[in-house]
């Protein structure tokens, strides 16, 4: 029962937290970071995903069209949970994630507060977000500037100009997943008339291309983080352009309604993008 809801709530995607949080983790440590108060960062922010994740699900399931991809959704089409069920789980994940955030509190001080309200209103508003095209500036607040920032925060007690850069560089390779996913959902958002960012460019071919602008801004903000940490091992990164290529040609070649597999397997590619970015970026600033 516990794999059965958490490879509903996308378990898969867990490792764009982890690896985001690897990297802030570690330069924190670097600077006399608490390794306790970044251990339960990482819980809280791993339950709070697995609750908009699940949510999002939660949300989407109301206003399916016909041609939805067969992997969307389909333990609720299937009868295996009801919404009823989907919603308790939300609440248990939001719960221990509060939890981590009250010790955090008692720990590091009021900030702590408003780091989490923001990241909890956006995590109960997504779907919504998602909806009117804004779930990329959704991910890029939560898992870039907040998550960089509250992490590092919570482990020295400081803010950092660097960890700002650092934070836009690693995220938009975050949202280079979240972007993918709404690539492969494009026909079947359209049908729902969900207005997503994908959607409202107004045509797949589009959508597929603005996959160089995603991965574009990232390896610009790359360039600036290696300029003002003075750090030129952070280039080793670029070694992982070839993979954007492939991830945009394979989203070509995919078909709304498809295999289950063929749907993982793109989606797959981008979230090992960033897993392979996060990697690099964190034995660079080793």
């Amino acid at each position: 029962m516990i794999w059965f809801w958490l490879k509903n709530s996308r378990i898969f995607s867990l490792p764009m937290a982890i690896l985001s949080w690897l990297v802030i983790f570690v330069y924190a440590l670097k600077n006399g970071g608490n390794i306790i108060n970044g251990i339960t960062a990482l819980i809280g922010i791993s339950f709070a995903q697995l609750a908009t994740n699940l949510f999002d699900d939660y949300m989407d399931y109301k206003n399916l069209p016909p041609n939805s991809q067969q992997a969307k959704c389909a333990y609720i089409k299937d009868g295996k949970a009801t919404l009823k069920d989907v919603l308790k789980v939300v609440i248990l994940y939001l719960s221990i994630s509060t939890l981590t955030g009250l010790f955090l509190l008692i720990r590091c001080g009021i900030p702590v507060i408003g780091l989490a309200l923001i990241g909890g209103i956006i995590a109960l508003l997504y779907s919504k977000m998602s909806q009117r095209g804004f779930s990329e500036l959704a991910v890029g607040i939560t898992f870039g500037p907040l998550l960089f920032e509250g992490v590092y925060f919570v482990m020295t007690k400081n803010f950092s100009l660097e960890v700002l850069v650092m934070s836009i560089a690693v995220v938009m390779f975050t949202i280079g997943l979240m972007y993918t996913h709404t690539v492969l959902d494009f026909e079947g958002d359209i049908c729902s008339h969900k207005k997503t960012l994908v959607c409202r460019l107004g045509s797949k071919t589009k959508a597929i291309n603005g996959i160089f602008f995603v991965y574009g801004l990232g390896y610009l903000f790359t360039l600036i983080l290696a300029y003002i940490m003075k750090n030129p091992d952070i280039l080793a990164t670029f070694v992982l352009v070839p993979l954007v290529f492939n991830l945009k040609n394979s989203l070509k070649s995919f078909e709304c309604g498809g295999e289950e597999k063929e749907f993982y397997v793109r989606l797959l590619k981008a979230r090992n993008l960033m897993v392979f970015y996060s990697l690099i970026l964190t034995l660079a600033l080793v």
